[in-house]
Formats: C-alpha cells, structure tokens, sequence
C-alpha cells in the first residue's frame, strides 16, 4: 500500500512538473468536459421550462380548433377551408358529453393597453367565456374573475396579468381601475399571478382577458374562435378526446367515411415535437463531446509515450531497487487519470461559472448527478488513453532501460 501511494505521489509532482505541458495536454479532456456539462445543464434547463410551459397548458384539457398545431405535412388548403369554430359548439359537447366538465369558447388577438399616459403595446387578448377560470385554473392575485352573467352581457370587464399590473400600476392598486382596450373602456377587476413565459418565448404575463361578448365590439364576429374543454376529473384524457371527437362528428353532420374538419389538440402534441428536438440536442452534443474526449484522449495518450520514454532510465532503476510492475503501471496510470481529472474540474468550474448565464435563457442547474457523470467521463477517458503507455512502462527491461540514453 505504501509503495501505491508512493507511485501516487510521485505521478502527481510529475503533472506539476511540467505545468504548461500538462495544462495543454488537458484541453481536450476541458473542451469535452465542458460540453458534456453544458449539454446536460441546457437540457436539464429546457426540460425545466418544457414541463413549467405543460402546466399552463394543463394535461387533462383539450383544444377543439380548426387547425391541428402541428400539420405534420398535411395539405393546408383543406385546412384551410374548414368551418370555423361556433359558440354553440360549448353548449353542445356539454350537454352531450360525460366526460367534460367545462367548456370555454375563446378567441386571441393583440393588441395595444393604456391606462392614463401610460400604455403596453403587443398585449394578448384572450376573449373568453366566463369558464375559463375552471379550465385553465387561473391562479388570481387579487380581485375576481368575471361572472357568468357578465359574460353574457356583454360587460366591459378585464382581468390582467402580473406583467400589465406591473408596468401600468406599478405603486397602486389596479382593482377599479378603467383601462383602454383598443380605445374601448374596461374595468379591472383582477390580476393574475405572475405566471412566466411559455417555452421561453411568449409571456403569460402580458396577457389581458376579457368576456367574450365584450370582445365583439373590438375584433367583430368573424375571428376564428377554439374551444378549451376541461376533462372531467376520474377520465382518461383519451377517452374523452374520443367522445368530443364522436360528438363534434354528430354536429357537424358527418358521414362515416368522410375526415374530421376539425382539430383535437393537446400538450402530447408538443410533447412529441419535444423529444424529437431534445434527441436532435442530445445527437448534436454526443458527437461534440465525444469528438473533443478523443482527441483530449490522444494528446493524454501522445505525452504520456513521451513521458515514458524521457523517464526510461527511472523506470530501470526503480524496477533494479525492486519496484515491482504494477506499481510502475499504476503511477504512469495515475498520471494520466490526473491529468484528465483535473481537466474534467477545470471544465465544471467553467461551467458553474456559465449556469448564471444560462439561467438568463433556462431554469437551468448543474446538478450532483451530471457532476458525478461528467467527472465519471474523466476518469475513464484518463484509463483508456494512459493504459497502453502505462503497460509499456510497466513491461520495460530493467537492464536495457538503465542502458538508454
């Protein structure tokens, strides 16, 4: 054990020895550490934000719409041409369906908040019936959501978002408050709380909604409107996306043989343009990574056969005094795993350092996990490359090696 820790020892001053050799023999292993890293705390961030994003959009709710989000290269024409969605549908597939609890007729648009001198440009109006409470479980932050019956008059009422609150009433109380929809009156009556953005990219917070009659003075009746349904708590989300799919068939009127005209989406939908993205991620970096370890792998390989033959003469007369060849084996061996370590640490510092960056963009973190992983990377890749410089050391005549010069 004594002469183990001794080769030890002696195999870490040899690293220090030549530091600048060392530390470019080390970029590989830093460069592949890095990426191994970075590649797993991006993902983790994007997986993060992907299931945060997943609860907003709910996983037991359906999105009854003309067009499917992802058309998968279907013909846009047909489409295209399909019947809108009508506000009655709501009414129907609850009045049908047992497996619904809630229905909310809806339509988007933007456009433009001002409150005194101040206004947001760029705001998303959800016009939407007085359910939508109960199907997307919106989180208040003060005041109410609006009334089935104002829905059904028509009442010029909003319910705002954290981001609206924030930048038109940043030191008062907004409940009571009239602010100017596309020139039009409304009253505020609630605030949602803060919610963030939906994969990274389109804020809920800047988000205004308002009763869906109200909304027709604004956009007029002709946009196209979806339906969210709220699928009742004991069911299967796809048991219930078959009934609505038979029921909206029943309204529509539709034979046997002919297409849906309509679209049923849900959160799998994105879920599966997810996987196939984060696996495209995931190729991408393996082949970086994998790239940058092989020829960290080599140069550790490459100056651990030079290392061998600048200390040949040692090697001879540490093996003539009795070493035997596994500790000469284990020291080179050493070597060359402390090399690719130490490398493997520089690449996490590195990447500790870029988390605050990346948090910018993701809720990434570098977890106990991806660190074991990645320094796990580096001591294997130390094995591999100094292996067969270590048994060469290892296997060297005593006699011919004191002879070398």
């Amino acid at each position: 054990m004594g002469q183990l820790w001794e080769s030890f020892a002696m195999a870490f001053k040899d690293v220090f020895a030549n530091k600048t050799r060392s530390f470019l023999t080390m970029l590989g292993i830093i460069i592949g550490i890095l990426s191994v890293s970075l590649m797993g705390t991006a993902i983790s961030g994007i997986n993060n934000t992907f299931e945060n994003s997943m609860e907003m959009i709910g996983n037991d709710v359906l999105h009854l719409q003309k067009y499917p989000w992802f058309m998968k290269g279907g013909d846009w024409w047909d489409f295209r041409n399909r019947p809108d969605m009508k506000v009655e549908y709501a009414e129907k597939i609850l009045q049908r369906s047992k497996k619904i609890s809630f229905a909310s007729t809806e339509m988007q648009n933007m456009g433009n908040i001002r409150y005194g001198d101040n206004s947001i440009q760029g705001v998303f109006i959800d016009a939407a019936s007085w359910q939508l409470q109960f199907v997307n479980s919106l989180d208040l932050l003060a005041g109410r959501f609006y009334t089935k019956a104002e829905d059904r008059n028509a009442s010029k009422v909003v319910v705002i978002g954290y981001g609206i609150k924030d930048n038109l009433f940043p030191n008062q109380n907004p409940i009571g408050e009239e602010v100017r929809i596309r020139g039009m009156k409304y009253k505020v009556i609630g605030t949602l709380k803060e919610q963030g953005k939906f994969l990274g990219l389109f804020s809920f917070d800047n988000m205004a909604i308002i009763p869906l009659r109200s909304a027709y003075s604004i956009f007029g009746r002709r946009r196209h409107m979806s339906i969210t349904l709220k699928v009742r708590e004991g069911f299967e989300v796809g048991e219930a996306k078959e009934e609505v799919r038979m029921i909206m068939r029943s309204i529509r009127g539709l034979k046997p043989a002919e297409k849906d005209n309509f679209a049923i989406n849900q959160q799998e939908a994105f879920r599966q343009q997810f996987s196939a993205i984060k696996m495209g991620i995931s190729g991408a970096g393996f082949g970086i990574t994998a790239l940058a370890l092989l020829v960290g792998g080599i140069g550790i390989m490459n100056i651990m056969f030079v290392s061998v033959r600048e200390r040949t003469k040692e090697i001879g007369i540490r093996k003539a005094l009795g070493a035997k060849q596994n500790i000469i084996l284990f020291q080179f061996l050493s070597e060359a795993v402390i090399i690719a370590v130490i490398g493997g640490l520089i690449g996490l510092s590195i990447t500790i350092s870029l988390v605050g960056l990346l948090n910018k963009f993701f809720v990434a973190s570098l977890s106990i996990k991806l660190i074991i992983i990645s320094l796990s990377v580096s001591i294997i890749t130390g094995i591999l490359s100094g292996i067969v410089p270590a048994r060469k050391a290892a296997k060297l005549d005593p006699i011919d090696a004191i002879r070398y010069e």
